[in-house]
């Protein structure tokens, strides 16, 4: 069971059960003791300590809510410094106003928040500078001096720096995964692509091969035993024409072995797609493929290729969705894409490089890119590729598979 839960899951669970435990003094501090006693029977502000600590709980779910989706996106998020800074401020309360050492276990919890919202080296500051405040909370109990207090912050912050640093590791192994596994989707999608074109490129050296060589051969084979038949007599000329029918059928035979290997030689596009969606975190992707969706060009396969891969990255990075549907179908000369997720939307779409990469890519051939985003529905992006030259149309064949030549000689039979 546990291994289906991430680490960053089980880091913000843990944080959680530290934030409720902590809370367990202070219920018996305040059940056992009356509301105006301390420790030694002062100062307890009942209020306050319960308005810091549940206001830290808050913070902390508030941060840790996407934590590890993208660590690179949260880094930029402009609520992180003030929500950190309240988080901070909310653990020196709860150990100031309760008169207790419990700001030093909230703030063990602040360093494993710390490392995933800012920069190494802005964390470790933030953090040393954060147990300063926590002298004076423990002078605010009464059997401590300013050395002592001095000495027992001290003390956490070697705590809290080990916490610290297992939370900068966490998440750069967690950026890293990611990164792995985008980079094995895309290099599975890609030699799968590889394979197809290969395929399709081996598929046509063999029909260009049976047209240029044995159906040359062939069809002068059949022109010779044509003329053959018109020059002999008797049963040479049968056994002549019998030849030539034989030639005639074997180049029919050879004319549609060519022309199965040229239409079967086309790109499976599902085959390429599949491997972009498998093992993505926190989104579960969607797949509707048509059966079945080739194309011949391998280079518009590539930017379609590129199209569905930078969908499900704006999908996990900037939507926060949790559900992400693909429909990619084709209808008469035109590839079409529809993509639709459920994250939060957007009342302006602003274009980052992504969408205007996309949007080059299919300008190159003639496609379009449509977005589509209201607050609460999501984003919906869909694509149009024309599979036929927009200038020139569809491309004629050179060396289309081979007709009887002598269709085309004068005097040739039909």
């Amino acid at each position: 069971m546990l291994g289906r839960i991430s680490h960053t899951g089980l880091l913000r669970a843990t944080g959680l059960y530290s934030w409720a435990l902590v809370g367990i003094p202070i219920i018996l501090n305040v059940w056992f003791l009356p509301p105006s006693s301390g420790a030694d029977g002062q100062g307890i502000n009942v209020p306050l300590t319960a308005l810091a600590y549940f206001g830290f709980g808050a913070c902390y779910w508030q941060l840790t809510r996407s934590l590890g989706s993208d660590s690179r996106e949260q880094a930029n998020d402009i609520w992180n410094v003030p929500l950190a800074l309240v988080l901070t401020l909310a653990a020196v309360a709860v150990g100031f106003y309760s008169q207790t050492g419990l700001s030093a276990l909230l703030m063990m919890i602040v360093a494993g928040v710390l490392p995933w919202l800012l920069s190494l080296r802005i964390a470790i500051l933030w953090l040393l500078l954060a147990h300063v405040p926590l002298v004076w909370s423990f002078m605010a109990l009464e059997d401590f001096s300013f050395w002592e207090a001095l000495f027992q912050s001290a003390f956490y912050v070697g705590f809290a720096a080990f916490v610290l640093v297992t939370a900068n590791v966490a998440r750069e192994q967690a950026q890293a995964r990611e990164e792995q596994r985008q980079l094995n989707a895309e290099l599975r999608a890609t030699r799968a692509l590889l394979a197809e074109s290969a395929r399709v490129n081996e598929r046509t050296r063999i029909s260009r091969e049976l047209h240029d060589l044995l159906g040359h051969h062939l069809t002068a084979l059949s022109l010779n035993l044509e003329v053959a038949s018109h020059i002999t007599e008797g049963r040479a000329q049968e056994h002549v024409r019998q030849a030539h029918t034989l030639a005639k059928l074997l180049l029919t035979d050879v004319r549609e072995a060519v022309s199965q290997l040229r239409e079967s030689g086309a790109i499976d596009l599902g085959a390429a797609l599949l491997p972009l969606a498998e093992q993505v975190p926190s989104l579960a992707i969607h797949m509707d493929i048509q059966e079945p969706l080739t194309l011949d060009d391998p280079h518009r396969a590539h930017v379609l290729l590129r199209c569905t891969q930078e969908i499900i990255t704006n999908a996990v990075r900037h939507a926060h969705a949790s559900n992400l549907w693909v429909h990619c179908w084709r209808t008469g000369a035109d590839l079409c894409i529809d993509a639709r997720d459920d994250g939060g939307g957007a009342s302006l779409v602003v274009a980052g490089n992504g969408l205007r990469g996309m949007r080059e890519r299919l300008a190159q051939y003639g496609g379009q890119l449509q977005v589509e985003s209201q607050p609460g529905q999501g984003f919906r992006l869909q694509i149009t590729l024309p599979l036929l030259d927009p200038v020139s149309g569809p491309v004629a064949d050179i060396e289309r598979p081979f007709e009887s030549q002598s269709e085309r000689i004068p005097g040739g039979s039909t």
